[in-house]
């Protein structure tokens, strides 16, 4: 209980203090192990130009810059910490070697602008093509390589370079063999032949500037960023899923001696979150919307749980993907305005 106490108070102290005075950096932080690693790794395949890492706000390349930008709590133990409680997870070291390879793979590509190459052009598309933050994509498709979840290499023609570079780079990848006969095979061997030709090339390092929001430049306080970053489902009418709620729990009169589904839900609410935020890569405060709505429902129903709770579980992991899913396609939850409406969600 006092250690409780004490995470409490040192935790609310954190929260209140301005990221850009919390003295963070990557020398001496679990970053810097990590970018020795993802260094080691351009070394071995040869490659000499290593792009520079800075702590920011997310992950990420700022646009057309050989920069890779770092999340800030990565640097220490107990900014890990609220991040693990407020998005019910942090970055293993494999996980977060996949963002590196691929954050790498968009660094070479701002750093030698091979975008602009007409080869690269045929074989990705256009860079130019407009970059949608939600996009469709085909789960049987086999001309984009797999690396990170929700086939984000689907997403645009430079994620997809990014995504082919990062498999490329993967130690121990087997890439021949396990796309063989894939389409995506094509790709990763002209990643192959274009990194054989840079080899030891060098570009000019830059620097990051108060625009890249380097940790420096993140004026305001751990509590405001997690705020900043909070979204919502646009539900209308908490009704909308009265219907389902009833297919996944019973009536309290077919289950009086049932555990209640608002208690349900409390108990099992990080299992839930954490694993649909996964597999749809949408954020946990959209997931975390859509589970409060579905509890107060559920309680305002009287719902109850049957005598399989695994099941029950099951379904209502099932439910909440679904719906997120949807709603990363559509951007719309609730019911359909006019025949425009049908119109656009049927496409």
């Amino acid at each position: 209980m006092e250690a409780d106490q004490d995470w409490r108070t040192q935790k609310e102290k954190l929260l209140g203090q301005r990221i850009s005075e919390l003295g963070l950096a990557v020398r001496g932080s679990r970053v810097e192990r990590l970018v020795e690693q993802l260094y080691h790794e351009l070394d071995e395949r040869g490659l000499g130009f290593r792009p520079p890492i800075y702590l920011s706000d997310q992950w990420g390349c700022p646009d057309g810059t050989p920069l890779i930008g770092v999340p800030f709590y990565l640097a220490d133990p107990r900014l890990e910490r609220i991040e693990a409680e407020m998005s019910f997870g942090v970055e293993t070291d494999e996980e977060a070697m996949r963002y590196l390879r691929h954050e790498a793979g968009h660094a070479y590509n701002y750093a030698f602008r091979l975008y602009e190459r007409s080869e690269w052009q045929r074989i990705f598309g256009s860079f130019d093509r407009p970059y949608r933050e939600r996009y469709r994509a085909n789960p049987f498709s086999r001309e984009h390589v797999r690396h990170i979840l929700t086939w984000y290499a689907q997403k645009h023609p430079d994620e997809d370079f990014a995504e082919t570079f990062a498999v490329w780079l993967t130690p121990g990848s087997d890439w021949r063999r396990e796309y063989s006969g894939w389409p995506a095979l094509m790709k990763l061997e002209y990643v192959d032949e274009l990194m054989r030709e840079l080899a030891r090339a060098e570009p000019e390092v830059v620097e990051p500037t108060e625009d890249d929001l380097p940790v420096e430049a993140m004026r305001y306080s751990v509590a405001e960023h997690y705020e900043g970053e909070a979204s919502a489902v646009p539900i209308e009418d908490e009704r909308q899923f009265d219907v389902d709620l009833r297919q996944i729990f019973l009536r309290s009169s077919d289950a009086p001696a049932g555990e209640s589904a608002d208690r349900f839900l409390e108990r099992h609410y990080r299992e839930i979150v954490a694993r649909v935020a996964f597999w749809t890569s949408e954020h946990p405060s959209v997931i975390r919307s859509l589970l409060d709505v579905v509890r107060r429902r559920a309680d305002a129903l009287n719902l109850r749980v049957g005598a399989l709770e695994a099941s029950t579980l099951i379904e209502l992991t099932a439910f909440a993907t679904a719906v997120i899913m949807l709603y990363r396609q559509t951007h719309v939850i609730g019911r359909a305005r006019g025949r425009a409406a049908v119109a656009g969600a049927a496409r």
